[in-house]
């Protein structure tokens, strides 16, 4: 079988890397890929990102399975194209990918179908928008409504910081915001009070199978400090999501969402991903969708999955997700994102990549801003690679990993020593 993956990040690099492993799967195309899907002799870098020749090649190479790994093509409608062809592909569809892609959809969503979430008014009106600040105060959460890779939320903790987002999101646009219909809108909420964890499961329109669970670390600094990314780190299982958590946010958020995605006449097929606020009473509140796996959630969820994800994203495509179980290894994966010179704000490109390790069934390096130019591996994006270690405890998870990147070489590559603090303090 011929695999297809769409993207070329980190999620996508263990996307593929994990397909390779698959007994049915003879060949993973990654479109279009990066440095580390370029060096790996399993997988087949193929330069293109138009959705209508994706969809070409996928018909002339009888492409099996195709999967969407980043959130921009699913909001362009790659699914509804593919499947117009009769081609087989796992994501959502372009109306339902709009839980991603437009926070507003998302929480009037919530709010329709009585989806635990914060209060929340979206305005278009700057001078409307600063009025609620003053009024509701600090701290405030400000949310630009589109995609921004991640980086379109500011948790504002002084008034100042809230209306100087407005000010971004509504006008100057430095974050590069795609707007919703060309028209820019923000969302702005309660600040919830909690510890985030991140929750995913695969859907396939009517059925839910949750994976493992999970936490990332979204600021750059140690202790959880300074400015957010898309992510400097992950762990998996997140101690905080307890048995009872977990069954919480299945019956509350998950089963109610993709009922009302169903009711709404957009059934969700995809991984669906809820980022929760859990309080220190164990109420999850959902902060955010995501319509697709989380980065750098894949690359501890995909170490820890034993069973053959090719298997399960077949199913997944043929509606049968209640036939499948998956079995997980018993340890902890975590993973510390190396990340380019003047990330998040102003990312370096282009400076050259040692040091790397071989991987191994403990250690697996994942790229996700690399490229291969004449035969060197150079920066290419702000977030460069995550090195995933699988370990007995968090704290042996953390110090593998970390062996690994101090011996991994690039000019002002930095990282969190820290990673999984929040899991060793539990």
């Amino acid at each position: 079988m011929k695999v297809l993956v769409i993207g070329g990040g980190g999620r996508e690099h263990a996307l593929a890397w994990k397909l390779a492993r698959s007994e049915r799967v003879q060949t993973v195309y990654v479109a279009p890929g990066n440095g580390g899907t370029a060096t790996d002799p399993a997988l087949k870098n193929l330069p293109l990102t138009d959705p209508q020749a994706l969809a070409d090649f996928a018909a002339a190479e009888k492409v099996a399975l195709t999967v969407v790994g980043p959130e921009a093509p699913l909001a362009a409608g790659v699914v509804d194209l593919f499947r117009a062809r009769g081609l087989r592909i796992f994501g959502p569809t372009k109306a339902a990918a709009q839980l991603e892609s437009s926070k507003a959809f998302a929480k009037d969503f919530m709010q329709r179908h009585g989806i635990p979430t914060a209060l929340y008014a979206s305005f278009t009106d700057a001078a409307a928008a600063h009025a609620h600040v003053d009024k509701h105060g600090a701290p405030i959460v400000v949310k630009a409504d589109g995609l921004a890779a991640g980086k379109g939320v500011v948790v504002a903790m002084t008034l100042q910081e809230a209306h100087d987002a407005i000010d971004d999101m509504l006008g100057a646009n430095t974050l590069g915001v795609a707007h919703v219909e060309g028209q820019a809108r923000v969302v702005i909420e309660d600040f919830l009070e909690g510890e985030e964890a991140s929750f995913i499961v695969a859907c396939d329109g009517r059925h839910v199978l949750a994976l493992a669970t999970s936490q990332d670390h979204k600021r750059i600094g140690e202790g959880d400090t300074g400015p957010n990314t898309g992510g400097m780190g992950a762990y998996s299982p997140a101690p905080v999501v307890t048995p009872n958590v977990h069954a919480r946010v299945m019956q509350e958020i998950v089963l109610p969402t993709v009922a009302g995605m169903a009711k709404d006449g957009m059934p969700f097929t995809g991984f669906l991903y809820a980022g929760l606020m859990i309080d220190a009473q164990g109420q999850p509140r959902t902060v955010e969708f995501n319509c697709r796996l989380g980065d750098p959630e894949a690359e501890v969820l995909l170490m820890r999955l034993k069973s053959d994800l090719f298997e399960l994203l077949m199913h997944a495509t043929d509606g049968t997700l209640d036939q499948v179980e998956l079995q997980w290894d018993r340890r902890v994966a975590l993973g510390v994102v190396m990340a380019a010179a003047g990330y998040p704000a102003a990312p370096r490109k282009g400076d050259v990549v040692e040091g790397l390790p071989a991987g191994s069934d403990e250690l697996q390096v994942f790229h996700a801003g690399t490229t291969l130019a004449d035969g060197r591996l150079l920066t290419s994006g702000g977030r460069v690679l995550c090195v995933t270690a699988l370990g007995d405890s968090v704290r042996q998870a953390q110090l593998r990993a970390l062996d690994a990147v101090r011996a991994i070489r690039f000019d002002g590559a930095q990282w969190r020593n820290d990673i999984g603090h929040r899991a060793i303090r539990h």
